[in-house]
């Protein structure tokens, strides 16, 4: 059986920073950027652990805005 791995992508220019994604991943992924925000000034969400993913899609659920999509790909 293949292992699935997941990518996550943030639409930045519309994340608010509501930071409920970072709170319902339970590996952790995603965090808040520290030092960057969008064009409204958010502190936006951005995937900070890119191998640790395995597109649970816990993220894009409670993501208020639909500003999260997983994609899921098979690894060998």
């Amino acid at each position: 059986m293949a292992k699935m791995k997941g990518a996550v992508v943030v639409n930045t220019d519309r994340c608010k920073g509501c930071n409920l994604c970072v709170v319902a991943c339970p590996l952790h992924v995603l965090a808040l950027a520290k030092t960057k925000v969008n064009a409204k000034g958010y502190n936006y969400a951005e995937e900070v652990l890119e191998d640790a993913c395995t597109g649970c899609t816990s993220c894009a659920t409670v993501c208020p805005d639909g500003c999260i999509t997983v994609y899921r790909v098979k690894c060998d």
